[in-house]
């Protein structure tokens, strides 16, 4: 790494300067014919160059355009906010008004994810509205569902298999902190709920089952005289409780969240939840980390995420916790059939605090087999994100692909990597080469034609 570049800028994770629309510079192995449609990977490109943070990054989103076995074309752009047309201007500037003390969530990042709901597609960060693009990345502009929305929403709502609702909440930095939402299949909200908090904390993900939505309220805190000061915004307090928060999806306003105290911990992504309906006990799976910012913002050493397993049982109150595996690795993904159901099959990226780590590996796990992985190791130099699962038409739950960006460091090309979700650890299906860079980024999705 150059000296005095901050990890998040450096080696893959480095900006790119243009928006490019090219076709691929070549296809190694074969495309599945039933390939059709897009893979979208949104991710952190300052428009400046510099951020003080990839959160504070502008939102840039990356596709590949695949058709019948073919690949028909790459194309990334910049999600057009009022921080992309503001470069270098502060957010808190640009979306705090001084004389009413309200915050515009106009104003965001749009740099998370990337989800299709009701025929619309969303760029997603958890400190504003969303940002609806088209397919070919023209940015159509903040979306707050009829004027539903009246919070931020998260990067990571889950849409359900079985009712096709989405399912989404909101944090804020004063009261309510919290409100939960459900999006009927056609997109009007059905429901909005204000959750009773003790204080804002930074909720980045939360969990689905069948019957319930969970909530994680962890001791990431929010510190008004510490951000008043300039300083970081947030920080870990050993004083917060860490708890699970339950509570029936479709609830009164009048129907209280039970809460499960847990291990002190920070959990960045859940990979799924799902209930055993004769017992009523819940299973949640997700990356974890022991602490996070313990001695300041870059305080990296509370441990890296690994997968991890909680079950709360409603007879008793409690919480039984275990590690599923000790391998660094973040991302978590099922199959979106799967999503609040019992399912056999998760998936996860390695993960290192490394600019330029040796390798990547991604892991398949068979979760009924006691946590048993499967393991693509890609090439030395060869780095990826997430993988992203994509079902085919057969009905065994890991009957499907894997997708993922990889960066070539001896290139510093990319590719569209396509593997095999029931054999992981054979040679890719195909790679879809782009003639650029795609810089290291966050979450997407596979939408089809």
């Amino acid at each position: 790494m150059a000296e005095n570049v901050p990890l998040h800028l450096a080696g893959n994770n480095a900006p790119v300067a243009e928006e490019v629309t090219l076709e691929p510079a070549k296809v190694v192995g074969e495309i599945p014919a039933e390939l059709s449609g897009q893979f979208f990977r949104n991710g952190p490109n300052p428009r400046t160059g510099w951020s003080p943070h990839s959160f504070a990054s502008d939102g840039m989103i990356h596709t590949v355009a695949l058709d019948g076995g073919r690949a028909r074309w790459y194309r990334n752009r910049y999600v057009r906010t009022p921080l992309y047309e503001n470069p270098g201007v502060s957010r808190f500037a640009l979306a705090f008004d001084p004389e009413t003390s309200r915050i515009d969530y106009r104003v965001t990042t749009a740099n998370t994810h990337l989800i299709a709901h009701a025929g619309r597609l969303f760029a997603l960060e958890e400190g504003g509205f969303p940002y609806e693009v088209t397919p070919d990345l023209a940015t159509i502009g903040a979306y707050t569902f009829d004027g539903a929305l009246r919070t931020p929403m998260t990067a990571h709502p889950k849409t359900c298999p079985i009712t096709g609702e989405l399912l989404f909440f909101g944090y804020r930095l004063r009261p309510p902190y919290l409100t939960y939402y459900r999006a009927d299949a056609a997109g009007k909200v059905a429901q909005t709920r204000a959750i009773d908090m003790p204080r804002a904390t930074m909720m980045h993900d939360f969990a689905v089952t069948r019957d319930h939505v969970i909530f994680l309220d962890l001791p990431v805190v929010f510190d008004a005289a510490q951000a008043a000061a300039g300083g970081p915004p947030w920080r870990w307090d050993d004083g917060h409780r860490a708890r699970f928060g339950v509570l029936p999806r479709t609830a009164g306003d009048d129907a209280p969240v039970r809460w499960y105290d847990i291990a002190p911990c920070y959990v960045w992504h859940t990979m799924n939840a799902f209930e055993d309906p004769a017992t009523g006990i819940i299973t949640v799976t997700g990356t974890r980390v022991p602490s996070l910012w313990r001695g300041g913002p870059e305080d990296v050493g509370g441990g890296l995420p690994t997968l991890y397993r909680w079950t709360l049982d409603p007879r008793t109150g409690t919480v039984a916790e275990a590690p599923i595996d000790d391998a660094p690795s973040e991302f978590p993904r099922v199959a979106d059939n799967a999503i609040g159901l019992p399912h056999r099959y998760g998936y996860t990226a390695s993960f290192a605090l490394e600019a330029e780590p040796e390798r990547s590996e991604i892991y398949a796990y068979d979760l009924a087999d006691g946590g048993v992985r499967a393991v693509h190791r890609f090439p030395a130099g060869h780095t990826c994100g997430e993988a992203v699962f994509v079902a085919r038409d057969g009905t065994a739950e890991n009957d499907g692909y894997l997708m993922t960006f990889v960066h070539d460091r001896a290139t510093d090309r990319s590719y569209l990597a396509i593997l095999n979700a029931a054999d992981p650890a054979a040679p890719p299906l195909a790679e879809v080469h782009v003639p650029v860079r795609v810089p290291a980024g966050f979450h997407g999705n596979w939408i089809p034609a």
